[in-house]
């Protein structure tokens, strides 16, 4: 019997791609440099800034002065500017992802996020309107591991008190969720809801999974 639904969040709850995008590139024009080199050190950084290593401030003080174009009010502009990107995401949400999670809450079942995210990412999502419908959530930032290490998904299972074949993982397929959802037992499907063929979004379908086309087909999932 289900006893848990755990989601991701980017590309599975939220998306990027709704709303404008600030990522490397942006960053990099508005810094007044080339994206190559703001890359080459955004890039390299990206494990330390999941993990809780390194914060957004820390990682754009070290580009700019790397770059000889540090200010504090260059770098107040920029983070705030990312910040503010990714709040706009929560105002785009596909229209039943919050009668789901109030569906899967009124049936009982626990429901909880795995989600790999940055220092900016974290404090967004616990101020943002889904953190109400979680009953608990790891992020790798704050757990100091990311997907697709199994560790934080045994650590939310243990959190749930739950066993794997009591779980159901949904997310959109990045980071390979889940492959190491199925490894561990659990039903994993796709969310593919918002997935868009020819956009730069990360993930593509993923057709050796069950893919769920809305929100709230979720629910008819669990049945399944």
């Amino acid at each position: 019997m289900t006893r848990a639904v755990i989601f991701d969040m980017f590309e599975t709850l939220i998306t990027h791609y709704h709303s404008p995008l600030y990522f490397g590139a942006q960053m990099a024009e508005d810094a007044g440099i080339s994206e190559d080199k703001f890359q080459s050190l955004w890039c390299l950084t990206e494990h330390e800034r999941s993990t809780g290593k390194l914060t957004l401030e820390e990682v754009l003080e070290m580009i700019l002065r790397e770059n000889h174009c540090y200010s504090e009010m260059l770098l107040k502009e920029i983070v705030e500017k990312r910040i503010a990107t990714k709040e706009e995401c929560f105002r785009h949400l596909h229209s039943e992802i919050i009668p789901m999670l109030s569906t899967l809450r009124k049936k009982g079942l626990l429901i909880g996020l795995i989600s790999n995210c940055f220092s900016e990412e974290a404090d967004v999502i616990r101020r943002s309107e889904l953190f109400q419908y979680f009953d608990d959530i790891y992020l790798s930032y704050e757990q100091g591991i990311q997907k697709p290490d199994a560790e934080i998904f045994q650590r939310c299972m243990d959190g749930f008190s739950v066993k794997t074949e009591e779980c159901i993982y949904v997310g959109d397929g990045g980071s390979n969720e889940l492959e190491t959802a199925r490894r561990l037992g659990m039903k994993a499907a796709q969310a593919a809801w918002y997935l868009q063929e020819g956009t730069t979004q990360p993930s593509k379908r993923k057709h050796d999974f069950f893919q769920i086309e809305k929100p709230l087909d979720v629910v008819n999932f669990l049945e399944m």
